[in-house]
């Protein structure tokens, strides 16, 4: 079972890692600026956190495998619409379907889980298998990386982009010899849940969009982002009331919980949000621009290539360090580390070698938080909930990826114009900075709540039951 997840998470380190290099190239083959880019990333997100918690959801509902298939499936055609876009439009519209690719991961480590019940060990071999799944995943990303600076200068944009849409086909065969993980009987979807939730994230983002093209000063676009944040009252009341919530409210409410979504949301800022900045960066020419270090395709790829090894490091390293430290204190030290390699760009952003010591930094601190985030918040939860608990923790890490590319966006372009290709430097400085600052407060979550007690029994069903028993 582990070897056919770890197929699936070659697929997803496919899709992560072979966009980077190419990014600018895609920019020029749709005739786009490059402070738009980040819309692609930012939709996708976006698209991701509102489509995790329903799949993640129904995997617990009618099986584990079937999500995946399903998801494969629509990642799949939104991959290959992606190589044959013939417009920015619709590009958007292929890389937004795209994200549903986010839900598999959560969802392995759900299945993974829920295998393991009842031994006594079962949080340490989650913790090992979810290790093993992300070091896949970043090995996948490494490889993919490569392979697109190497193609970049040799074969047309189209037949690059049509290479992700094959290794995601060939997934849908390899899932058949999965086996299935049954669901919990008895459960129902709740369609409300989803329609609240779906309404206040739409408004945030929605306002941000306006942000971008009116301005800062725009009246309307700060009503919708309030508008949004105001649906999640009526929204978390519903949710206390339903019998079976798409997301179980006040088992969210138990500080073992919540802080490990908190830490998703802001981790997500950077790990998700940040990518598009990065790469635009590296490539950007300081003959030009004034900053930047004007890597060709093949040299951003070492880069990420870099970059993606110390994540894999960072996941492989989990187990030990959280032997050593215990599994919060773990995620701490992560946050930390990440935190101060981002600082870290503030003063030596001009050096090429300074950079490349920097993003191993990074990619050391966040690579066991992606392995640790999700097989914490299934400790965190009862048997009939780990499924959602593991898919909010990518819904709040695209949410937090997705308002954070948002925001970025805005920075990089300036406000109220749509004329800026690079971006300015002061916009990179906030976007470093902003990255430091996510860390430290996912460190001081982590810090506050390590004391909490993890849920280990089924929360009854009811809007009386309790968070924990």
């Amino acid at each position: 079972m582990i070897a056919l997840l770890a197929a699936v998470e070659v697929a997803s380190g496919v899709i992560q890692g072979y966009y980077g290099p190419i990014m600018v190239d895609i920019a020029h083959d749709l005739d786009v600026r490059y402070a738009d880019l980040n819309w692609l990333e930012a939709a996708q997100l976006i698209f991701s956190a509102l489509v995790v918690p329903p799949l993640a959801r129904l995997g617990d509902l009618v099986g584990h495998r079937r999500v995946l298939v399903v998801a494969t499936a629509v990642t799949a055609a939104a991959t290959w619409g992606i190589a044959f876009a013939p417009s920015f439009p619709l590009m958007l519209l292929a890389w937004t379907l795209q994200g549903t690719y986010v839900v598999w991961l959560p969802i392995e480590v759900a299945v993974i889980h829920r295998r393991t019940a009842g031994r006594p060990d079962q949080g340490r071999v989650t913790r090992r298998v979810a290790a093993i799944l992300v070091a896949t995943l970043e090995l996948s990303v490494i490889a993919a990386a490569v392979l697109a600076g190497q193609l970049a200068d040799r074969v047309s944009v189209t037949t690059m982009l049509v290479l992700p849409a094959v290794v995601v086909t060939v997934c849908l065969p390899v899932l058949a010899f999965l086996e299935e993980v049954p669901g919990v009987r008895g459960g129902r979807f709740d369609w409300g849940g989803l329609g609240l939730m779906t309404l206040a994230v739409l408004a945030v983002l929605g306002g941000l969009v306006l942000i971008r093209v009116d301005g800062a000063s725009s009246v309307p676009a700060w009503l919708l982002v309030l508008l949004g944040a105001a649906l999640l009252v009526p929204w978390w009341r519903y949710e206390t009331r339903h019998p079976d919530p798409l997301v179980d409210v006040r088992l969210l409410a138990h500080p073992a919980q919540w802080s490990v979504q908190a830490t998703a949301f802001l981790v997500g800022m950077s790990l998700l949000g940040a990518q598009v900045p990065l790469s635009t960066y590296f490539r950007s020419d300081p003959a030009v621009h004034g900053y930047g270090f004007g890597l060709t395709a093949a040299e951003g790829s070492a880069r990420i290539a870099l970059y993606v090894a110390c994540l894999a490091v960072g996941a492989l390293s989990l187990g030990p360090v959280s032997r050593l430290l215990g599994a919060r204190r773990a995620m701490t030290v992560g946050c930390v580390v990440y935190a101060v390699g981002y600082a870290a760009w503030l003063p030596l952003h001009a050096s090429p070698g300074a950079a490349w010591g920097v993003m191993a930094v990074v990619g050391l601190g966040t690579g066991g938080l992606v392995a640790a985030i999700p097989a914490a918040a299934a400790a965190a939860a009862p048997p009939g909930r780990v499924g959602s608990a593991t898919g909010l923790t990518n819904a709040a890490k695209t949410i937090g990826g997705g308002i954070a590319s948002s925001v970025f966006a805005i920075c990089l372009a300036g406000t109220g114009t749509l004329e800026v290709s690079g971006g300015s430097l002061a916009g990179y400085y906030a976007v470093w900075s902003i990255c430091a600052v996510s860390g430290l407060l996912a460190a001081l979550v982590l810090a506050l709540t390590a004391r909490a007690r993890a849920v280990v029994s089924e929360v009854p069903a009811g809007p009386e039951r309790s968070p924990c028993r």
